[in-house]
């Protein structure tokens, strides 16, 4: 327990505080309007604390703090301190990749322009990031065309100087040549000055001054003049057709899409400017900390604009949710920007349809970084060898199984049974249960049927000596059922009754992740955030859920499009379909006579007399 702070020796200021642990190592930093008071809220009975809290506050043996003036300047400190000491306690945002910039280097005497990566320097223009390099090259191969400035190095456009010609992108006009004097210096500096406003978004003004400069040459009768500036149009309207109309012109804003779960976040950016987008971001965030909603959003909105934003703050920034502190980041943002910056939620329209979009990129993100993460076999193997030390198990655990339940009020009641082999799922040993023996709403009663009839099944077959194993023939190694106490004393009780007991280990996985309930042990095992056991154990759970919710809908779906023509002796498929087909509908059938079904050549006359006494409601 960290010593807590003498009475009154915290300061009712605004700052930043830092739990160390013993080695003097910082493990947790927040920021608070009042420092007194959000530390007096970790000294209190731990029942009211939540368990990651729990774990931080017994890791933690002293507390420090900063204080400062006011409390967007503990925001900026809380951020400074996470960025250098990336404690263990605190969320962590890791970009799944290294974003592009186009960046059009004003520093030098001839600026060029380039695709880079990495750290930006003071004085250059950067426009993205964006998701492919391929995006930017494609777009910048037709911009050239039309403001053909340099994109060789420095190296390259000395060694051409020296030589007296210019290279190829001169003679395809994709260069105006400044390493021969083919351009003068004011003449080059226009170019730059038109494509960077091109980039800000400014198209308008381009597209009419190429327009009206081709007219000009057509009526001048300079055809060639004018075919040049036709193509350089031409060029022009393909790369803002790659820009995706996103809002009415003159309007400055990003869009922040977040798909989540317990665990993590999967967050996509877009920055629209002029109306159009000109560049995108996606990133992962590790939940380490237990966070709300509108935390998670603020922490975001810290990382996206802590250093500024590459190509210029944005008016309005439209998140899922508000953050908590909506006013204190607005008056943070607005001071960045020199005016004032809204944080919204998009309501309806253009913005609303761009922010669903960012939220289905961030959802598609999310499953490729969880399927490349399952499929990494390293991650696999620690997963397997963590579960195997968390949970105290015999050996690594190379077939879990996990049992979820579902059903809708008591009815259409089912169960899920899903394996991982390798910590990979195997989709072929997925087994489905239809509960026969529980009326209402059991979920106790429906796990222990499910659960009897697996593992009977499995004694069966293992007893009956068969030359070629069964559907159930592969005890598990890890038997995971959804629940808490309940849920582990039924699998328990099912695996002793069997005498299965030491043989097959078993495990509850509650509705708080972390907690995994094992056998003679009242309180839960708390699996560490951001272990890949918790991941895997996270991953069949909702494997499981799925499995059992897909089969619940199917039987549902089966009962509620029943007809009266079901069930009928004599009458499958083929012939209940050729029957409604003939009388144009099932009501039609129903209304029909037994002389008109008789007069059926291909059905026969005990089927139509079955028919007419079920339609007329006699069987």
């Amino acid at each position: 327990m960290p010593l807590r702070p003498e009475p009154g020796s915290v300061p009712d200021r605004p700052g930043s505080y830092q739990f160390k642990d013993r080695h003097g190592r910082i493990i947790y930093i927040g920021k608070a309007k009042s420092l007194r008071s959000r530390l007096n809220s970790y000294f209190q009975d731990s029942r009211n604390l939540h368990p990651r809290t729990v774990q931080m506050i017994a890791t933690a043996t002293s507390v420090e703090w900063i204080e400062v003036a006011t409390e967007v300047d503990a925001l900026m400190l809380e951020y400074s301190l996470i960025q250098r000491h990336q404690p263990r306690f605190n969320i962590r945002l890791r970009d799944d990749k290294s974003y592009p910039f186009l960046s059009v280097t004003l520093r030098d005497e001839w600026p060029r322009a380039m695709v880079m990566r990495g750290k930006r320097k003071r004085g250059n223009r950067y426009f993205g990031p964006f998701g492919h390099a391929h995006a930017i090259r494609d777009t910048l191969d037709l911009l050239l065309r039309t403001f053909p400035i340099r994109t060789c190095s420095d190296n390259k456009m000395s060694e051409h100087r020296g030589l007296g010609r210019p290279c190829l992108l001169f003679h395809i006009e994709q260069c105006a040549g400044p390493c021969v004097g083919e351009v003068t210096k004011e003449e080059y500096e226009e170019l730059v000055r038109d494509l960077i406003r091109f980039l800000e978004g400014h198209t308008e003004a381009v597209v009419k001054n190429l327009t009206e400069r081709m007219h000009v040459a057509s009526n001048a009768l300079e055809f060639e003049l004018a075919a040049r500036l036709r193509d350089r149009l031409s060029s022009v309207e393909k790369a803002i057709e790659k820009q995706q109309i996103a809002g009415t012109r003159n309007e400055d804003f990003d869009v922040i899409g977040v798909h989540d779960d317990e665990l993590e976040a999967s967050v996509q950016v877009f920055y629209v400017r002029k109306g159009r987008v000109m560049g995108q971001r996606g990133f992962i965030v590790d939940k380490v900390e237990d966070v709300t909603h509108p935390d998670l959003i603020a922490r975001v909105i810290e990382d996206l604009y802590h250093d500024g934003n590459p190509i210029g703050m944005p008016k309005n920034v439209f998140v899922p949710s508000l953050p908590e502190k909506q006013a204190l980041y607005e008056e943070w943002l607005s001071a960045e920007r020199g005016s004032r910056v809204q944080i919204r939620v998009p309501q309806r329209g253009d913005k609303r349809a761009l922010h669903e979009t960012a939220t289905k990129n961030a959802r598609e993100s999310f499953g490729r970084h969880r399927l490349k993460r399952g499929s990494d076999h390293n991650s696999r193997a620690r997963a397997l060898e963590e579960l195997q030390r968390y949970l105290d198990l015999p050996n690594a655990p190379l077939r879990i199984e996990c049992y979820d339940m579902s059903h809708l009020q008591g009815t259409d009641y089912v169960g899920s049974m899903v394996v991982l082999e390798d910590a990979l799922p195997r989709k072929s040993e997925y087994r489905r249960f239809k509960i026969r023996d529980v009326v209402g709403n059991d979920d106790f009663a429906a796990m222990e049927e499910v659960l009897s009839r697996r593992l009977k099944n499995y004694l069966d077959e293992r007893n009956s000596g068969a030359d070629q194993p069964g559907k159930f023939a592969y005890p598990p190694q890890l038997l995971v059922v959804d629940g808490g106490k309940g849920q582990l004393g039924v699998a328990q009780n099912v695996l002793k009754s069997l005498g299965l007991d030491q043989e097959i280990p078993v495990v509850a996985l509650a509705k708080q992740f972390e907690e995994v309930f094992v056998p003679g042990k009242s309180d839960p095992i708390h699996l560490p955030r951001g272990s890949e056991a918790l991941y895997l154990l996270q991953r069949v759970r909702d494997e499981s859920h799925r499995f059992a919710i897909a089969y619940h809908r199917q039987l549902r779906n089966k009962r509620m499009t029943r007809s009266v023509l079901d069930g009928i002796l004599g009458l499958g498929d083929v012939r209940r379909k050729r029957l409604i087909r003939e009388f144009g509908g099932v009501r039609k059938v129903q209304e029909a006579s037994l002389g008109d079904l008789q007069a059926l050549t291909w059905l026969p006359d005990s089927v139509a007399v079955a028919v007419h006494e079920r339609t007329q409601g006699r069987a």
